[in-house]
């Protein structure tokens, strides 16, 4: 019996709850026991990784809660090179212009950096769309089990990323949609880059939350500006200090901006 496989069954059978994970852990409540615990990891049609694996990125181990353990489809070394990361999400309910200017930023992106996001229905899937479109690689972070998808209407591009890409989520099987995962699922996209972009956004949403992650996790914080008769995160956020950018050009140098600033 290895940490692998005790890591892996706790997170099984507590649907990848972190705390319960943790309680078990710290309070040693539970019996193990080697044919219980091989038996539940042979219904995992996937593959999982752990905090204690030579494979599970340093970066993430910084992360509010990090992950015990990460349940995955596809090129897990995508997840190594964490300066060749860029995050993109915004609004569910999108507008013209914000598909727009996802598509205009991740097509400039798409052929040095891979793209993450959370694969949720709006500007998230038409960024993991644009960098699949464009030749490039993305990661999808789920908030729901690995094996389920949400919303059922990205079915078809998370069967692509499944194949091509890579797909990962801390919660197991079919574990369902819960409001309260939402929230951890956007630390993990926060974290996996060291830029994180917005393209469009309500000042009350999800993507604020995955902004204070980023912005306490260090991670530079870029915005589409918007007009001003519009509500928008956006402008409220170039205000406060995040970079305005207009194309994937503008992305770059303020990453390399910020990397010669923090040399000095």
């Amino acid at each position: 019996m290895n940490i692998h496989d005790i890591l892996t069954y706790l997170a099984i059978i507590h649907e990848g709850n972190w705390d319960e994970i943790y309680k078990t852990i710290r309070e040693k409540k539970i019996v193990l026991d080697e044919e219980t615990i091989q038996k539940e990891l042979k219904k995992l049609k996937c593959k999982s990784v752990t905090i204690m694996d030579e494979e599970y990125p340093e970066y993430l181990k910084e992360v509010c809660k990090p992950p015990f353990v990460l349940f995955y489809y596809g090129d897990i070394s995508l997840l190594q090179d964490r300066d060749r990361h860029i995050s993109v999400i915004g609004a569910r309910e999108c507008s013209e212009y914000g598909v727009n200017a996802t598509k205009k930023i991740v097509k400039d992106l798409a052929s040095e950096y891979v793209i993450v996001s959370g694969l949720a229905k709006g500007i998230d899937r038409v960024a993991h769309e644009c960098a699949i479109n464009n030749g490039g690689k993305t990661i999808a972070v789920l908030g729901c089990g690995i094996e389920k998808c949400y919303p059922e209407e990205n079915k078809d591009i998370y069967k692509i990323i499944k194949e091509n890409h890579l797909l990962i989520s801390e919660y197991p099987g079919k574990v369902l949609v819960s409001t309260s995962q939402f929230p951890l699922r956007n630390r993990i996209v926060a974290h996996l880059s060291k830029c994180l972009v917005v393209t469009e956004a309500k000042m009350r949403s999800g993507t604020s939350i995955t902004v204070r992650f980023a912005l306490y996790g260090g991670v530079d914080v870029c915005c589409v500006p918007y007009p001003i008769f519009e509500e928008s995160l956006c402008n409220a956020l170039i205000k406060e200090g995040a970079a305005l950018v207009e194309n994937g050009n503008d992305v770059i140098d303020e990453m390399n901006t910020r990397a010669r600033k923090n040399i000095f």
